[in-house]
């Protein structure tokens, strides 16, 4: 999507922003502005955003701090040990974080990025 943006990430979002949902697409049009600011030291793969919002219009998710796009991670042995979420702050993408709900899975977004592009 981007190449100023990891692949990893650029991935994960082109996976949960449907091109169907008008905010979703008015999101993907922010991608190649996107770069990473940081990333969670943890090792889960949450990438917050520097976004220059002088070169997009902002989403129509409103001006406070929303979560914009959701997608529940499903193994192949079809357990859910966790979730991506995409964040955005007055209709610009702000952060995507990588949630685990699993003591036994290790959840990152390297997998998060495999469970996503694997059919279920």
């Amino acid at each position: 999507m981007n190449e100023s943006l990891p692949a990893d990430v650029a991935d994960v979002l082109g996976a949960v922003l449907n091109p169907d949902n008008p905010v979703h697409d008015a999101l993907r049009r922010q991608v190649p502005h996107l770069s990473v600011r940081a990333r969670c030291t943890c090792g889960c793969g949450t990438a917050y955003f520097e976004l220059d919002t002088s070169k997009v219009e902002p989403a129509p998710t409103g001006p406070s701090t929303v979560v914009a796009a959701e997608a529940q991670l499903v193994t192949e042995a079809d357990e859910c040990p966790g979730e991506v979420l995409v964040f955005t702050q007055g209709g610009y993408l702000s952060w995507l974080e990588v949630c685990s709900w699993s003591d036994d899975i290790e959840v990152t977004l390297a997998a998060a990025r495999h469970w996503l592009q694997t059919p279920s």
